[in-house]
């Protein structure tokens, strides 16, 4: 199995500056008239509504890379006022790090949304208003997250047999599946009450195809068409996002690798099934998965050629998917959003991953350091060993090292004991991707914008975090069980890796 070289680029922004004003004049004022302004205000509270004092709360201009900063009081509020308003008033507002919690926005006014930006190769969920009212905005709040608060909970991986102690099937870790997961609608279409999604009954309604023409059918698909008698329109439907893919794997089957009895018709594996996430540090290439045994692809696999994930040389089949109602569990967002694509705050394709950000959004920041050696992940609520490089052994030597691994051990200081830790499963590794950075997730993880020995600019999040090689899950690929899937920390895909392989394993518990 081969990953083939990736071109990397590295998105930079001027370096923040902290100023008095909120910068340059606004567009809408008249000849011996001040410019008119307006205030931002807003809360910072926890999941139960309690204030969270002394935390620093930015105003970021993104016309003129100068900040205003406040700090929230004994009641959590804050207010910053003098911000200019019309053309060239695009602002950015967020919470920086603040020992013990993870903050995610939300806001009530119509000219604000909540998107990610990039400050500088460091990925923040912001407030964000590309063009500031002329009204006051007094809802710009913050939800804090202490350790052990999730916003998403992560489903089993499907795994329904243990092969040594320790593995995904012996820990069972996630949601169980809903005892009927898979509904057959009679419209064309099936229902996932796993994720909540519908996804379009034929697998095969297209012919393989190229990634933009897959990105464009799937928006186009309407009732009348595909076997589909739902009702849809034109819109509804859209090539689904890496995540939302992964979703359909079962790692128990193969040939397809779906759950048995899940009413989809002509299931391909011949080639690849597009989704509509950017392989961002090398932008000609999108994220694909062949169903054979449900391997991610990033370059050219097999001699022939028959799978292979650039957008326009290549050839993949699309399998559409709608929103649907409430599933057992909320998929989590990718971390890619528009402002990677295109060089100038655009998507990398109509309807694409970056342009919709469907699913559970980060919290800025994600991980809560302990000051134990351990991270918590306020978005799942896992948590991890801070050490990235600790354990590397083959994959039943890095299973038994993780089981007993206990407090003293890996820059453990949490008082944890032998059986607390358990490597993690397929679902659980792939939950710490963050499809946003423009160079290898890894160093992003390290707090390097781009490779190694380029200027460090975002929080380190984990501790030498190695570059370009594996980490293993305890998942078995069930299409040869002398292979495990392993995530590369360069691109967070998912690969068959021979069991005797030696690689490396993070802890979880």
């Amino acid at each position: 199995m081969k990953i083939s070289g990736s071109a990397l680029a590295i998105c930079s922004l001027c370096v923040l500056a902290s100023c008095g004003g909120g910068g340059a004049t606004g567009g809408n004022t008249h000849p011996g008239m001040p410019p008119v302004t307006s205030t931002v205000s807003g809360i910072v509270v926890d999941k139960s509504s309690s204030p969270i004092s002394g935390v620093t709360v930015t105003v970021y201009s993104n016309n003129n890379n100068t900040a205003v900063t406040t700090t929230s009081d004994a009641n959590g509020a804050y207010s910053v006022s003098g911000l200019h308003t019309g053309s060239n008033s695009d602002f950015s507002i967020y919470i920086g790090a603040a020992a013990g919690y993870a903050f995610y926005p939300t806001v009530g006014d119509a000219a604000g949304a909540v998107v990610r930006d990039d400050f500088n190769g460091n990925y923040r969920t912001v407030i964000r208003f590309l063009s500031m009212p002329t009204h006051d905005v007094s809802n710009a709040n913050f939800i804090a997250s202490h350790v052990g608060d999730k916003l998403a909970s992560l489903p089993r991986t499907g795994q329904v047999a243990s092969y040594v102690t320790g593995d995904d099937y012996s820990a069972l870790q996630g949601a169980a599946w809903p005892g009927t997961r898979f509904t057959d609608n009679s419209d064309g279409t099936v229902t996932d009450h796993l994720t909540g999604l519908v996804w379009l009954q034929n697998a095969n309604c297209f012919s393989a195809t190229d990634w933009a023409t897959a990105l464009s059918t799937a928006n186009g698909l309407a009732s009348g068409t595909c076997g589909l008698t739902d009702g849809s329109t034109a819109g509804q439907w859209r090539l689904p996002n890496i995540n939302e893919l992964e979703s359909l794997v079962d790692v128990s089957q193969s040939n397809p690798a779906v759950a048995a009895a899940n009413h989809f018709s002509s299931i391909k594996t011949d080639h690849a099934y597009w989704s509509s996430t950017t392989y961002t540090a090398l932008t000609s290439n999108a994220m694909a998965i062949r169903f054979t045994d449900g391997r991610w692809i990033n370059g050219v696999d097999t001699g022939d050629g028959s799978f292979n994930n650039a957008k326009t040389t290549s050839t993949n089949y699309m399998w559409a998917v709608k929103s649907g109602g409430a599933g057992t569990i909320q998929l989590l967002a990718t971390g890619a959003f528009a402002g990677t694509g295109g060089g100038s705050g655009a998507s990398f394709g109509s309807h694409d991953d970056a342009s919709l950000q469907m699913g559970v959004h980060f919290t800025s920041p994600r991980f809560i350091d302990n000051g134990n050696g351990t991270l918590s992940d306020s978005v799942t609520g896992l948590i991890w060993l801070k050490q990235a490089d600790c354990i590397n052994a083959t994959w039943a030597g890095a299973l038994a090292a993780t089981n007993s691994l206990a407090s003293g051990q890996c820059g453990l200081t949490d008082g944890s004991t032998a059986g607390q830790w358990r490597m993690p499963n397929r679902n659980e590794m792939l939950s710490l991707s963050d499809r946003a950075p423009t160079f290898p997730q890894a160093n992003y993880f390290n707090g390097v914008a781009g490779a190694s020995g380029m200027i460090v600019t975002g929080p380190v999040i984990f501790t030498r975090f190695i570059v370009s090689d594996y980490y293993w899950t305890s998942t078995t690929d069930a299409a040869d069980p002398t292979q495990a899937w392993a995530i590369y920390s360069c691109d967070f895909g998912v690969y068959n890796i021979l069991k005797t392989d030696v690689r490396y394993s993070l802890a979880v518990r």
